[in-house]
């Protein structure tokens, strides 16, 4: 995890697996070769969130195959969406916050198919 680089974000992704908001969520969409994306906390099919918004922690971390990032409409609005790069996304760089990085199981990550769901949502390690 980036408890430097993005510790608000940190906490709050934290917090929500903590409190088991992600168990049973949806992965809603899923782009091969580009992202993963889940953590509508809602079960809104992509469309809520967990009823606040945080700041938008640009720095710098480039999109890489397992970065993980928030999902957002527009500067600080990200809530409980997040997604996780297939491969580099160097167009995403410092447009979106990068807080996590998968660190094993990519082959898992590779295998996610749209309406898969979140079992439990466990956040171990930070840099």
């Amino acid at each position: 995890m980036a408890t430097e680089q993005a510790p608000h974000t940190v906490q709050t992704i934290a917090r929500l697996s903590e409190e088991e908001r992600y168990d049973g969520i949806a992965f809603h969409r899923v782009i091969p070769n580009f992202v993963v994306q889940g953590g509508d906390v809602e079960g809104l099919s992509g469309m809520g969130g967990p009823g606040f918004e945080i700041t938008t922690e640009l720095n710098g971390i480039p999109f890489r195959r397992g970065s993980i990032g928030m999902a957002r409409l527009g500067k600080d609005s990200e809530g409980s969406q997040f997604f996780i790069a297939h491969a580099m996304l160097p167009h995403l760089d410092g447009g979106y916050t990068v807080f996590g990085w998968v660190v094993e199981g990519m082959s898992v990550v590779d295998r996610i198919l749209q309406d898969d769901l979140i079992l439990s949502a466990k956040i171990e390690g930070s840099s």
